[in-house]
């Protein structure tokens, strides 16, 4: 979203800042697997093979056919989907629970976390989120990652507005 803001809606239309912002959660939707039986630790668990590199690229490969719909450039599309899905992938392993993500499926299935874990893990049941738990992960990510994006997507806002305004 900080990036939709920064670069103005005639780099990020409208149509691809939202289907950006479905992007980045659609690496969750493995989530299923812990009420289907699947388990956690498989490729196709949780943080499996949705959050590694390749499915990101061909997320937003598929997204790219439509990027006359989106009003915009094939590259802009394929870039700004790249970079909200795995936006996901990365936010996730700077977690400090869970089991770390697979980044390199298909060469590898083995699970990574990033240096830093700074972010509460998200609770998965959504009982969970209307808790005291779930007040703090939701001010862990205010911290970490809404402030620091739209701060971000603002100060480019003005940058380009300084910048490149039209004389």
């Amino acid at each position: 979203m900080g990036l939709g803001i920064g670069l103005g809606k005639k780099t990020i239309p409208t149509r691809l800042l939202v289907t950006g912002i479905l992007f980045s959660v659609i690496p969750d939707f493995d989530g299923i697997g812990f009420w289907t039986g699947i388990a956690y630790g498989s490729t196709i668990g949780h943080r499996g093979l949705t959050h590694s590199l390749v499915f990101a690229v061909l997320l937003a490969l598929f997204g790219t056919l439509f990027f006359k719909w989106f009003r915009t450039t094939a590259r802009a599309t394929f870039f700004f989907l790249l970079l909200t899905t795995v936006s996901h992938t990365l936010l996730d392993s700077i977690t400090n629970g869970g089991l770390g993500v697979v980044f390199f499926w298909p060469w590898s299935n083995k699970r990574y976390f990033l240096p830093w874990q700074v972010i509460e893990v998200s609770p998965i049941r959504i009982s969970d989120f209307l808790s005291r738990r779930g007040y703090v992960v939701l001010i862990s990510e205010l911290k970490w990652i809404w402030a620091p994006c739209l701060s971000a997507g603002f100060i480019l806002m003005a940058t380009r507005r300084i910048f490149f305004r039209r004389s």
